[in-house]
């Protein structure tokens, strides 16, 4: 049964988390975006202190917690103004997908150095003619000799350029029914054939998106995550934490938002009273703080699921958390700027670059309106109109 009440250590780590990165804030993170640097203070310091692997085994170094401590790590950074997106790519995805399915040389190499923030990892599935489509991928891999040899094309892939290698989702031929089955690769960043392009953003970010190109990128045999056959078991041990992370991600900026928006009608006076005083400010601030509560509640019944080991009931979980994260965001971040008026717009607040931030939550790493087709199809039963 999910504990809807948090425990004690689930507590005291969101208190820890939310006191660490109130010493960094949205101050420092507009610094390093200006500067145009990854805030590698604040990422290892975090990983002194335990919080980038608290997902992983602790045999292999890290907090020997699951995606729901690694949630509460990134939500609390994110309230405070400086989330880490690459909480998401390296421990939550590439790590979980490593302890769970990678063999003892591999989570000996990776896991260690992913928790103590020596390493990091990026993850590729995006391309350019697949989108949300993940059985159209093309990127291919085909055996030569012991080798692997992989090739194809990725898209908005984040933060390339500060990891040591990507996770790279390929596909090969089943021998014995000649259709493509996905599998996962491990290829290091100074790979040969392995090429890398900034994808230019009008959205300002410390992580950087790139599009890669894999021109027979020639891989030994154990660059292969897991087993072959395993398929789509693998690629979702990955994909449900990325769903839960994106949910805390989101939960997180727009519980920052709205702190914002409370600090400024509580203090902001009009006409002898303060504007909070007013219902048309003040239910729609409540009503985006119940939106984020129910939104988090959702995230943290996904995140016991998985951590549980019930991969069918966290699928559905994840999907549903994803949703409701990115939907009271959005709304949390444009009720703030609203609230603020013209202050909304500055950059003394930081609110306005929040607005296109914010949006990404509806739409990475996958869109609301295929979660809405999952849930129509796996938990209605609807029949599919693709």
């Amino acid at each position: 049964m999910t504990t809807l009440i948090e425990s004690d250590e689930h507590k005291a780590l969101r208190r820890a988390v939310a006191t660490f990165g109130k010493r960094y804030g949205r101050d420092y993170i507009t610094q390093v975006v200006d500067e145009g640097r990854y805030p590698t203070e604040l990422w290892q310091e975090a990983a002194k202190l335990g919080y980038l692997g608290v997902n992983l085994p602790e045999a292999y170094g890290g907090g020997g917690g699951g995606i729901a401590e690694l949630s509460i790590v990134l939500e609390e950074l994110g309230t405070a103004g400086a989330p880490l997106l690459m909480l998401i790519v390296s421990p939550a995805i590439c790590g979980t997908v490593i302890a769970r399915f990678g063999t003892d040389a591999q989570k000996s190499k990776w896991l260690p150095a992913l928790a103590d923030g020596t390493r990091l990892m990026a993850f590729g599935i995006t391309e350019p003619d697949a989108g949300s489509n993940s059985h159209r991928i093309t990127t291919t891999a085909r055996r030569d000799g012991a080798d692997w040899l992989l090739t194809g094309r990725k898209v908005f892939v984040s933060g390339v350029d500060i990891a040591d290698a990507t996770l790279i989702v390929g596909r090969t031929e089943d021998s014995r029914t000649g259709r493509l089955k996905p599998c996962l690769f491990i290829v290091p960043r100074d790979a040969e054939g392995f090429q890398r392009r900034p994808i230019d953003m009008e959205l300002n970010a410390a992580e950087k998106q790139f599009e890669l190109v894999l021109d027979d990128v020639r891989l030994p045999a154990d660059a292969l995550v897991g087993d072959e056959d395993a398929g789509l078991l693998q690629l979702f041990a990955g994909l449900n934490p990325e769903r839960i992370m994106t949910a805390a991600f989101a939960i997180g900026m727009g519980r920052h938002a709205l702190a914002q928006a409370v600090g400024y009608a509580r203090d902001r006076t009009v006409w002898n009273s303060p504007i909070g005083a007013h219902q048309a400010i003040a239910h729609p601030l409540a009503q985006a703080h119940i939106e984020l509560e129910l939104a988090r509640l959702m995230m943290q019944k996904a995140a016991h699921l998985y951590d549980a080991g019930d991969d069918t009931g966290a699928g559905e979980a994840a999907n549903m958390a994803k949703y409701a994260a990115g939907e009271a965001c959005v709304k949390a971040v444009d009720q703030a700027v609203h609230t603020l008026g013209g202050n909304g717009l500055t950059r003394e607040f930081g609110l306005a670059s929040l607005i296109t931030a914010a949006r990404v939550a509806r739409i990475a790493p996958v869109s609301r309106e295929m979660i809405l087709n999952y849930v129509s199809h796996q938990t209605l039963g609807l029949p599919k109109s693709y």
